[in-house]
């Protein structure tokens, strides 16, 4: 099964493809904001699965496994 992509993974990718430089000293700031929005996204994602999940029948597994095998474990 193909993984899908992410609204931050393809922001990132994006971004990476328009800017030329960044100061060294900013990397480590702009990694914890990737980071960190990643992980805000993920927890959307896996709470909208709960919300949207109404029929017990449907959950074979557990959320975050949905989102794993979907976006991968990131």
């Amino acid at each position: 099964m193909e993984q899908k992509q992410t609204a931050i993974e393809w922001l990132v990718k994006t971004i990476n493809y328009q800017i030329d430089y960044i100061p060294i000293k900013h990397w480590d700031s702009i990694r914890d904001i990737i980071q960190e929005a990643k992980e805000m996204e993920k927890e959307q994602i896996i709470d909208a699965y709960n919300i949207g999940s109404y029929d017990t029948s449907e959950k074979q597994f557990r959320p975050e496994q949905y989102y794993n095998e979907t976006y991968g474990s990131k």
